[in-house]
């Protein structure tokens, strides 16, 4: 029977969500979800809903599970449900995977990237002053692919390659991201088409601004070294160091010389306007810009840390060195995650697992950041995969007192190596097996199959 009066049907919803996280004897991301910093913050995302077998709360640490799960199947997620509620003698009418995956379709998505956005950003602001870069936030931005299954759906929001066959490539999103140096963790991200009009890595970048504040430091490549970008972080306050751009030639006898290969010099405003920009916004950028641009080990980098005596070149070397945790960090997410591959069918649910996977990560760098802390670490010392490891093998285990800080200190105990100047070759010495590419589309090559007995020489 229905609540008449909205008010008393959600704190119906929230004395059930308190009750369940209660009742729970496995340490999952429910609890996670549903602890005191994070619980009015999930109440507050939380839709009206029904009483159902899966919930959104349920549903969402489900979907976390399932996302850190090497076998991300809807029927495995189902199967541990089932197992659960047996175990807490509830009854299991069935393992199907019907409902589950229609209480994923209901799950809203902003109620996933608000959680994801929240846990970053209390991160961040949490962060230990030791963990700062002189007293001053440092987050880093870069872009990457994303691929998906070869659906209709897919293809029309997310356009394959050009350089592709009709049905042989898969469609292909950009996934832009910043992220906070000292703890790793996502602040934000937006995703769009790999091709086309205002859906370049820049282009989604300019939509991510929120996510820094005045006196943060942004580190990133030599991608953003250009005017249009530093002169807008010039303008929130925000400080940047990147590598020159390959396209902009350097003339260290310019300029105000600060030392050897050092100087301070004006970069004035391009005289044609980009396309993505409007009159008005063109004619606000000022006329110029200075910046400083410094040449350390063979490169040249750029930066608006201008006084070179509170930092030096050298530490500026070593900063920017630092900006190579931003592409360990999308390893870890699309890698050891496996988000390099989403599973969804329609661009809804793509973008949803998207963010489930960003939550997921939010969740173990929360973790890290807690054993760091526990144990007067700093976070980038600990394994990310050590931590999703000992927590995937948590969830299975009951819930005792006082066993969140063993696992904790078992997260801290691996600590990853300082390899400063690693080398190591992008290739594989293992063969793969002697499988033709498939270069037709699936339903080509079935009907050849039936007729042929055997796939027809492309």
């Amino acid at each position: 029977m229905g609540y008449r009066n909205p008010a008393t049907r959600r704190e119906q919803q929230r004395r059930n969500i308190r009750r369940k996280a209660g009742r729970l004897q496995a340490a999952d991301f429910f609890n996670v979800l549903t602890g005191r910093e994070l619980l009015e913050v999930t109440e507050a995302y939380l839709p009206a809903h029904r009483e159902r077998l899966f919930p959104p709360t349920e549903t969402l640490s489900m979907f976390l599970k399932q996302v850190l799960d090497e076998d991300g199947s809807c029927q495995k997620a189902v199967n541990g449900w089932a197992a659960r509620r047996a175990m807490e003698g509830m009854s299991v009418q069935s393992v199907g995977t019907g409902g589950y995956c229609k209480a994923r379709g209901r799950l809203p998505v902003d109620m996933v990237m608000g959680l994801a956005r929240h846990v970053g950003d209390q991160l961040n602001r949490q962060a230990p002053p030791d963990w700062l870069w002189q007293g001053r936030t440092v987050k880093l931005v870069d872009g990457t692919g994303i691929s998906m299954p070869d659906t209709p759906e897919n293809q029309s929001c997310y356009p394959q390659p050009s350089s592709q066959a009709e049905g042989v490539g898969f469609p292909l999103a950009r996934l832009t991201g910043v992220i906070c140096l000292s703890t790793g963790a996502v602040l934000d991200a937006a995703m769009g088409p790999s091709s086309g009009k205002h859906n370049s890595e820049l282009g989604l970048f300019r939509g991510l601004l929120g996510a820094l504040s005045a006196g943060d430091v942004l580190l990133a490549d030599a991608l953003y070294g250009n005017f249009w970008t530093i002169a807008t972080l010039q303008a929130a306050g925000v400080d940047a160091l990147c590598e020159q751009h390959g396209s902009r030639n350097t003339d260290f006898r310019r300029g105000q010389w600060l030392g050897p290969r050092e100087h301070l010099v004006h970069w004035p405003k391009p005289k044609t306007r980009p396309e993505w920009m409007s009159r008005a916004e063109y004619a606000a950028f000022p006329d110029q810009i200075t910046v400083r641009e410094v040449k350390v080990h063979g490169y040249i980098l750029v930066t608006t840390l201008l006084d070179h005596r509170k930092v030096p070149k050298a530490e500026l070397s070593q900063l920017y060195a630092r900006r190579w945790n931003v592409e360990l960090d999308l390893r870890n997410i699309k890698t050891t995650l496996g988000m390099d591959v989403l599973s969804c069918l329609t661009p809804q649910m793509v973008k949803k697992q998207l963010w489930v996977y960003l939550l997921a990560y939010n969740l173990i760098r929360l973790l890290m950041a807690q054993a760091a802390q526990y144990a007067g670490l700093h976070p980038r010392q600990l394994s990310f995969k050590h931590t999703v490891q000992i927590s995937i093998a948590w969830l299975s285990q009951p819930k005792l007192t006082g066993a969140e800080h063993q696992m904790l200190r078992l997260i801290a105990q691996l600590r990853v190596g300082n390899r400063p100047g690693r080398i190591e070759p992008r290739a594989r010495k293992r063969r793969p097996k002697s499988y033709p590419w498939l270069k037709v589309p699936r339903a080509e090559a079935r009907r050849q199959l039936r007729l042929h007995g055997h796939l027809l020489a492309a």
